[in-house]
């Protein structure tokens, strides 16, 4: 599921695409001109490092439209009782509660609860109820989850 991703995922992607190349690449242009004025282009670190942020970028927004060319998007079911990619939950783990989405690889971003479903985790909540517990094996020992229930 490496390129699948929620509609919310992939429009972050594609405003992300259209900054970069309508902001961001003229951003850049200008940067290279200016320390292109500054004459002998062989001795000039401003250039090179414009022209490094310029390759940077172009790697990026090829990517980005590669990602969005192939990308999947996967529907949100509401009140599925079962939880999905696509799925937010509402879990208790240490006696403490918090909220997970569960999305497709390319979309994860777990400092912001963004769990891809590819993970051990993510694969530990697939296809459970509220109510239910799912045990994760993580680098510091086991972890277990109570899904209190999804949103």
């Amino acid at each position: 599921m490496e390129n699948c991703f929620t509609k919310k995922g992939l429009e972050k992607l594609k405003k992300e695409l259209i900054y970069l190349e309508k902001e961001k690449r003229k951003e850049v242009a200008d940067k290279l001109k200016f320390a292109a004025s500054f004459g002998d282009l062989s001795e000039n670190s401003a250039y090179d490092d414009a022209k490094n942020e310029q390759n940077i970028l172009e790697t990026r927004i090829s990517k980005l439209r590669e990602t969005i060319k192939g990308a999947k998007i996967i529907e949100e079911k509401e009140g599925e009782d079962r939880v999905h990619v696509g799925s937010r939950l509402e879990v208790k783990i240490d006696g403490k509660k918090k909220e997970l989405e569960i999305v497709g690889g390319a979309e994860a971003d777990p400092v912001n609860s963004k769990i891809s479903c590819d993970s051990p985790m993510g694969k530990a909540f697939l296809n459970k109820k509220s109510g239910d517990t799912c045990v994760v094996k993580t680098p510091s020992g086991e972890k277990t989850y109570k899904i209190l229930k999804i949103i």
